[in-house]
């Protein structure tokens, strides 16, 4: 079974400051037919204009990753964490019983673009917590690279949910092959470029939730890279 979510079917919100798309309900924008998938409940495609940025605001009983595309994204939480997200960093904060934090863009003359993730936790009232790996462009160049897993494989970040989120770059012509265990399930998510999923053709902001295949297929179709995501759900 495969379900195509297009890029022009995602909700909208721009505000001047915050240009953003969002693959599943989020906010002001409600579609019941698009309340995640699995335990993906949240996947923002955020572009915030130089000095533009999120007051603190709070959050718990989630798990919250980001993933920057271009730009820098700085950090800052009640935690007393801070930092500065670039291109190929991944971050996770655990909000648990409570977080607040707040996230900016770093630069004043310049956007950036980020992802923002949201997996619902394997149970709630965790301690809050935060993580952050860089996995270089080499790390994902023509395969699929595990960056946030349960059990912190392959030195990915952790998160308290049985799922693996692997990163690819995929050049026109070139594939990467993921196994699906039994009843496991997938979202491919294309942030940048053109790829093929099991013989369907993607685009930038187009995903695709598959269920009931053994193994993914992803192959590069575009001109440029394509900057892929890949969830493995239970």
């Amino acid at each position: 079974m495969k379900l195509l979510r297009a890029a022009k079917d995602r909700g909208v919100s721009d505000v001047g400051w915050l240009d953003s798309r969002h693959t599943f309900s989020f906010g002001e924008y409600h579609d019941p037919a698009a309340m995640g998938f699995r335990v993906l409940r949240v996947l923002n495609d955020d572009r915030v204009a130089a000095g533009g940025g999120f007051p603190p605001h709070g959050h718990r009983d989630m798990e919250i990753i980001s993933y920057v595309l271009e730009g820098a994204l700085e950090h800052k939480d009640s935690l007393g964490t801070g930092s500065v997200i670039r291109p190929g960093d991944v971050q996770r904060m655990t909000a648990g019983t409570g977080v607040r934090h707040s996230e900016a863009n770093a630069s004043a003359d310049s956007p950036v673009h980020f992802l923002q993730i949201w997996i619902i936790p394997e149970k709630g009232g965790l301690a809050p917590g935060y993580e952050q790996k860089s996995f270089p462009e080499s790390e994902r160049q023509g395969r699929l690279r595990v960056v946030a897993s349960r059990d912190g494989r392959d030195g990915s970040v952790t998160v308290h949910q049985n799922i693996v989120l692997s990163l690819g770059l995929l050049d026109r012509g070139v594939s990467a092959t993921y196994t699906l265990a039994p009843e496991r399930f997938a979202y491919i998510h294309v942030a940048r470029g053109s790829v093929i999923v099991q013989g369907e053709s993607l685009t930038t902001g187009d995903g695709l939730a598959i269920a009931e295949e053994t193994q993914v297929t992803l192959l590069g179709a575009g001109d440029d890279a394509a900057d892929v995501l890949l969830f493995d759900l239970p």
